[in-house]
Parts: structure tokens; C-alpha cells; sequence
């Protein structure tokens, strides 16, 4: 395994940092982020990331940074098309001359979000925002280049760093007694640590099966609405801190179309996980169970704050 050398970009986002937790024991790794010094880490700089991917000379190349900005990538295409798709190809293309395995991280909005289905892998892509486009793109790009790769598509990704939907329920269960909640938006909530945990073991089994790889779609089981998600959110906190008067009951659903945003966001976030578990032979869990567990680690360690 030592023998294995790891270049990671994006190492203090939600997914970089637990990606790099994960494996960091196990495998020589250069982690970077858009600040690093020694090599470049921005993905915006495409001929730094190129120089950095053939300086470190990698067997694999992990790309957990993103423009994850969905509403903002609206009014900046250019900067989020830079970072999730040309910014790709070029770490594609880095990773085919070495013959190093490329992971990539993908999102459900590479779909329109229609119907009520679960959707595989060769479900026909069509996003209806820049963030999904651009994202798109990225993926075509490195399907494109002929580089050994896993695609992990996931969804309403959280972790206990960083920004997210969790944090922002917390912090809102303290200072409101009402809350309203899009509630026809239905998706897995997904752990940053679940991700890194399934890259880990993707990386080890393609060790010994160098035909192994391709896209996947990545996320907890069952399904959720964000209404409800926040529900179970207060549901938890209630009974680990007495600071929170804001009641489950009192968080109303409403509909996508009274809560506008910049970018339109799909109705239908299904994804199948059946690909993902037949090839590496795991059951992901529940989406409920680690929502769960991260709110009581959250609160038991003040990261919320």
C-alpha cells in the first residue's frame, strides 16, 4: 500500500478533508488547497495544476475541490466552468500519461430532477443550472480522456467542518420558534466521512482489480425531503441541548416555487446505489442514522458553534 502515492486537491473542503483523514495513514499523500505553497492547488491556475500533477508523479490523483456554489455559478459560469470542468480535463489528462487513477466527486444535479425514479448510472444526464453544467462537463471530460477513474456522484453532502445544511438548522433552532423548510425536494442526505470511507475502499480494491473503476452513484440509503431533514435535525438537537426552543412541529414545508433562488434546484435527487454496492459488495447505510450521529457529534463538541 505504501507504495501507492496520492496527489489530493481541495483538502479542507467537506469531503477533501475527510478523504485526506482517511487515507493519509495508509498512503503517501500530498494533500493541497487553493492556498498551498509548494505546489499549486488552485484549480484555477490549469497550467500549475498540470505542472503539480507531473512534479508529484502520483498513482493517484484525488480532485475533491469544487466551485460548489450552485446559486452563485449563475452570475460567475466562467469561473465555475474553469474549476469543474476545464480544471478536470487537465487533471485527466495528467493522470492517462502517468497511468495513474484519477477519483473525481460528481453531483445528482447532472440530472433535471423529473419524475419520482431512482436513477443509475446510465440514466441520460440534463442539468437545469450552471453548477450541474459545468459539473457535467467535468465528467465528460475525464470519459473522454481514456484515464482509469471512479466518478462518485453524490448528494446533499454534509460533514462536522465546514458549512452545511446541518449547521445552519442548529444555529436557527436556537433563535427561531418557526421555521418554513422546501419540502417537494426529495434527495439522501450524505456524509463527507461515508465518502471518504467508500473512496478508501474503492482505492484498495482497485489495487488488486485494475478493472475497477468507472462511475458510481454515491450516496446514503433511503430518501428524504428537506423539510423533514430539518425536522429530524431539531428532533435530535432537542434532546441533547436545552438551548434549542425551536419545535419540530413548528417547521413548515413549502414549496420550491415560494422560495426562489438564483439557480433552480431538481425536485428528484434518487439515485441508485445498487452499481456501487454489487461491484464493491458493501450496503451503504441510512442517510437518518449518520444525520443522527453527526448532530450529537456536533453539539457534544461545539463544532456547530
Amino acid at each position: 500500500m505504501n507504495e501507492q502515492k496520492i496527489l489530493l486537491f481541495g483538502r479542507t473542503g467537506q469531503v477533501g478533508s475527510e478523504v485526506e483523514k482517511c487515507l493519509a495513514p495508509h498512503f503517501s499523500m500530498v494533500a493541497l488547497d487553493r492556498n498551498s505553497s509548494n505546489f499549486c492547488g488552485d484549480l484555477s491556475e490549469l497550467n500549475g495544476i498540470y505542472k503539480t500533477i507531473q512534479r508529484v508523479k502520483p498513482t493517484c490523483v484525488i480532485n475533491a475541490a469544487a466551485f460548489t456554489g450552485v446559486d452563485d455559478a449563475e452570475n460567475q459560469e466562467k469561473l465555475a466552468t474553469r474549476i469543474n470542468a476545464e480544471a478536470v480535463e487537465v487533471m485527466a489528462k495528467g493522470a492517462k500519461e502517468l497511468n495513474a487513477l484519477f477519483v473525481h466527486y460528481s453531483t445528482d444535479y447532472v440530472f433535471d430532477g423529473s419524475g419520482e425514479q431512482y436513477r443509475d448510472e446510465d440514466a441520460v444526464p440534463s442539468p437545469i443550472n450552471t453548477y450541474g453544467e459545468s459539473k457535467l462537463v467535468g465528467e465528460k471530460y475525464i470519459l473522454g480522456s481514456g484515464c482509469r477513474h471512479f466518478i462518485f456522484r453524490t448528494s446533499w453532502v454534509y460533514s462536522i467542518s465546514g458549512k452545511n445544511f446541518i449547521k445552519t438548522i442548529l444555529k436557527l433552532a436556537k433563535e427561531k420558534t418557526e421555521l418554513s423548510v422546501v419540502s417537494d425536494q426529495v434527495g439522501a442526505p450524505t456524509s463527507a466521512t461515508l465518502i471518504a470511507e467508500v473512496t478508501a475502499y474503492s482505492l484498495s480494491k482497485s489495487l488488486i482489480d485494475r478493472t475497477l473503476g468507472g462511475v458510481y452513484n454515491l450516496v446514503a440509503r433511503g430518501e428524504t425531503n428537506w423539510c423533514d431533514y430539518a425536522r429530524l435535525i431539531v428532533s435530535v438537537a432537542r434532546q441533547l441541548d436545552d438551548s434549542v426552543g425551536l419545535s419540530p412541529d413548528a417547521i413548515a414545508g413549502i414549496r420550491s416555487e415560494n422560495y426562489k433562488t438564483p439557480a433552480v434546484r431538481p425536485l428528484n435527487s434518487r439515485l441508485s446505489t445498487a452499481k456501487l454496492e454489487h461491484d464493491l459488495g458493501i450496503k451503504l447505510p441510512r442517510w437518518d442514522d449518520g444525520v443522527m450521529d453527526a448532530v450529537t457529534t456536533l453539539l457534544s463538541s461545539g463544532k456547530h458553534i
